[in-house]
């Protein structure tokens, strides 16, 4: 009871805070090939979003002549940006991955808002998707993302990007310098020579081998080594990125720029990316930005202690009472599988304080979901007060337009070694389904233009996988358990066939790699679509089972449904609510519902 009283206090205080109202909402995850099983290095990315359409972008390779320009359109509202130099060969691209098993994720954290450049050409989507088309590893699309902000400027608000190949993983944080940036003077009021003039200020860190890093909308980096010519090293030297004992690469004015801005004061070894621009306490040590705490850090909390048994102990950072924050990286208590990544993107919070089953908000059937906005306010009808209150928010939310988890496996040809375990919708009630990155073609139901967020479709998966997960929230602690069979179903299988095509195309590869990559692209595409239509069966048999708030249980009898032939009895059960949700609406309304005695 002690404790409980303790930390209401410290939610009460908290709440006192202003919580910033800009709430982002994308989950990244990334896993060094030392920490996994197999020896294949992942990334995760959730692309959250209530306006995102889940589809599966494709781009195939193709050829530039000398000289071509390319059209930049800002990724998330189509505004046309400008143009800028084409390279003359470009790689094909598979959602986020490239046929050299590079792949790409990224979550938004604004940052200082005076440093969005709205003049710059490029924004975060370019750089992505332009660094899968030209890049051969990680390291070379970390190198092209500094090239294009430092010759076309960077337009997007602070980004976490998350980088990977076949055999390293690195995080990139970034920010640009804003549209009036004023280069650093020198004592005689001179333009200062060592300072970029436009672009972004950036900080790049491979992760260390055999652990496992993560953010969500608030940058992780804080301090790093500086520049030392082998491990570190600055813009400056950046065709020395490919030297693989170099760990950190970072702007060359990173920590000047700061310091321009009167973002940071102290020693160059104490500076920390995380605190200059996207700061969580003021100069006098209050709380400015608790949601990027509790909305934000408190995912990758969550993450990593699914992975890792000594995370509570961060509690109290969740909870806005220490400054002490959680590491970059961390060490995952055994090696893991990717389905165990799989379940890292799958988390409510459930068995901790933040657990979002146990609150009215969850109704009577325990949905860990909350409905925006996020932040709301309460008026004391005696006080008059106006009191600030939160939704948590977990990693699984309602509104993923899609997510994967990006296999880069380098003992096979890159072709064939890449996956990305592609899902739309929520990635609870999702199934992460194989596509291959060196595929041809991707299914119709997850094809690019199939459908929008305006226009429903049978024939397309984001539609499908959302109607079956909004069917769920209405008597969710029931109709989840039937999902996640089906969902364990279908990822198990996906699972033991793959090794079978990894080895049948492999062998191809050696003496006819257009076969092996038909091969590839027609399991890819084929559980795809058979992935859409199964669903779509389960959300028949769903509908017809809990119709109308009943529950058609299961017997010996028989239903059919559509030819299949489902165990459930045609006689409906009227199930009561749980106890507990009786228990509530007793206290809420005394005797408002009290039966007399007869």
């Amino acid at each position: 009871m002690k404790n409980t009283r303790i930390i209401i206090g410290i939610i009460a205080m908290l709440l006192s805070f202003t919580i910033t109202q800009t709430i982002y909402a994308c989950t990244n995850f990334l896993i060094t090939k030392g920490a996994t099983t197999d020896g294949s290095c992942m990334i995760t990315y959730s692309a959250d979003s209530h306006t995102l359409y889940g589809e599966l972008y494709y781009r195939p390779a193709k050829d530039y002549p000398a000289g071509t320009l390319l059209d930049v359109y800002e990724w998330d509202t189509g505004k046309f940006l400008g143009k800028i130099k084409q390279v003359p060969h470009t790689f094909s691209v598979v959602g986020n991955m490239n046929e050299n098993q590079v792949a790409i994720g990224e979550t938004t954290y604004g940052g200082r808002k005076e440093l969005v450049d709205t003049t710059a050409v490029v924004d975060y989507g370019g750089l992505i998707y332009f660094a899968l088309e030209r890049s051969k590893s990680a390291r070379e699309a970390i190198k092209v993302i500094a090239e294009l902000v430092a010759e076309y400027g960077y337009c997007s608000e602070g980004e976490s990007f998350s980088v990977s190949d076949a055999n390293e993983v690195w995080i990139l944080e970034m920010i640009s310098k804003g549209p009036d940036y004023i280069a650093l003077k020198d004592k005689n009021n001179k333009t200062a020579k060592t300072t970029d003039s436009k672009g972004a200020v950036w900080v790049a860190y491979r992760i260390p081998d055999g652990c496992i890093s993560g953010h969500a909308n608030h940058p992780r980096i804080t301090t790093f080594p500086l520049e030392d010519g082998k491990k570190s090293i600055s813009s400056k030297n950046l065709n020395k990125i490919f030297n693989p004992d170099v760990e950190v690469v970072y702007a060359s004015d990173v920590i000047s720029f700061a310091r321009e801005k009167g973002y940071f004061k102290g020693k160059d070894e104490e500076f920390s990316f995380s605190d200059a621009y996207a700061p969580l306490w003021d100069e006098t040590g209050k709380l400015v930005d608790y949601g990027a705490i509790r909305f934000c850090e408190s995912r990758v909390w969550a993450g990593f202690r699914k992975v890792n048994s000594q995370m509570d102990k961060y509690m109290s950072y969740l909870l806005g009472k220490s400054k002490t924050r959680m590491p970059l990286w961390i060490k995952p208590d055994k090696k893991v599988t990717v389905k165990d990544i799989m379940e890292m993107m799958r988390d409510h919070f459930t068995g901790t304080f933040f657990d979002m089953t146990k609150d009215v908000g969850a109704g009577p059937f325990k949905c860990p979901y909350r409905w925006r906005p996020m932040t709301w306010n309460y008026i004391n009808k005696q006080t008059l007060d106006t009191i600030g209150y939160i939704h948590e928010r977990a990693i699984s939310t309602q509104q993923t337009g899609y997510s994967f988890v990006a296999q880069s496996r380098g003992w096979l040809p890159n072709p064939i070694g890449g996956i990305n375990w592609f899902g739309v919708d929520d990635t609870y009630s999702t199934v992460y389904v194989p596509m291959y990155c060196g595929i041809t073609k991707v299914p119709e139901t997850f094809k690019e233009g199939n459908g929008s967020m305006t226009e429903f479709t049978w024939n397309s998966a984001f539609w499908v996988f959302n109607w079956v997960a909004n069917f769920a929230y209405t008597r969710y602690s029931d109709i989840i358990v039937d999902i996640k069979k089906v969902q364990t179903e279908l990822e198990d299988g996906f699972m033991k066939a793959v090794p079978d095509i990894d080895k049948k195309a492999g062998d191809l590869y050696k003496s006819n790699k257009e076969e092996a990559i038909n091969t590839i692209t027609k399991f890819s595409v084929e559980q795809g679509d058979m992935t859409t239509k199964r669903w779509e069966k389960l959300g028949q048999y769903l509908f017809v089972k809990y119709m109308d708030g009943n529950v058609k249980h299961e017997k010996d009898g028989k239903f059919e449904l559509n030819g299949t032939v489902h165990p459930l009895s045609k006689h409906p059960k009227h199930p009561a609510y749980p106890q507990e949700w009786y228990e509530r609406i007793i206290k809420e309304t005394g005797d408002h519902y009290k039966m007399p005695k007869e």
